[in-house]
């Protein structure tokens, strides 16, 4: 005898409920991130705002022992009562005078770099040459006289080969007479290759009528000019057969201004 099969168990649903949906394990995943983030950025600021507290504490704990240790050079100055904790007025004392020592130091080595560059000058005296007129005064070295390689001359005319600030001085003596009318003129001039030459300084002198052979005069010229390597300056006259080249009368100067 067949027995009947027992009807079908329909079968247990799959329970959910330990497992969360993706859709909260996204949002969870980014709320961790977006926490993570803010706090690194939180703590790289913190570190920054730490930092320049610590740089600006330290500067104030340095102005604040410079002052005390000032004060307290004042008390030891003025023998007033200090505290027995701080250093004794002698190591005060012998601290601030290494410190003015190194200051003092520092300040003339700094001078002496400044004293390096060496002064450059040169001093000319009158060169005759020539009874015949010449268009430009000759000159020639003196003995005792500077004369520095950064000059060179050549043809009566200074060539400066280091641009600078110049002083620029020249004496012309020379001799005139009862038949001379016309003035006596002494130029300075800048010698430019590929222009005109320039008028710097001009002097001149009137003779006065005078039955002397000789009247001896003399016109000065100088000046401060602003001269750029490889600058040519030269000194013209009238009349070059009338100067007077007796040591001492007629010469020509220069030297650069620091």
């Amino acid at each position: 005898m067949n027995e009947p099969y027992p009807p079908t168990t329909p079968a247990r649903p799959i329970s959910t409920s330990g497992a969360g949906s993706p859709v909260s394990m996204k949002m969870f995943m980014g709320f961790c991130a977006v926490f993570i983030i803010a706090q690194f950025l939180g703590t790289v600021l913190f570190c920054l705002y730490l930092n320049m507290r610590l740089d600006k504490t330290e500067g104030e704990i340095t102005l604040h022992e410079d002052y005390l240790f000032l004060r307290r050079i004042q008390k030891c100055r003025k023998s007033e009562h200090t505290d027995p904790t701080l250093l004794d007025c002698k190591e005060i004392i012998n601290r601030f005078q290494d410190l003015i020592g190194k200051g003092v130091e520092e300040s003339h080595h700094e001078m002496q770099k400044d004293d390096r560059r060496p002064s450059i000058a040169i001093h000319l005296k009158g060169l005759q040459n020539s009874s015949k007129p010449v268009s430009v005064l000759q000159w020639q070295r003196m003995s005792y006289a500077p004369m520095n390689d950064v000059f060179a001359y050549h043809g009566g005319k200074l060539k400066v080969s280091r641009a600078g600030l110049y002083y620029i001085y020249s004496q012309v003596s020379f001799c005139t007479t009862s038949a001379q009318q016309a003035p006596f003129s002494a130029f300075l001039y800048l010698n430019l290759p590929s222009e005109t030459d320039r008028l710097l300084l001009k002097g001149l002198d009137t003779p006065s009528p005078t039955e002397a052979f000789c009247d001896l005069h003399s016109i000065h010229l100088g000046g401060v000019f602003e001269l750029r390597q490889g600058d040519t300056v030269f000194v013209n006259v009238t009349d070059s057969t009338k100067v007077n080249y007796a040591l001492g009368g007629t010469y020509f100067v220069m030297f650069e201004l620091h």
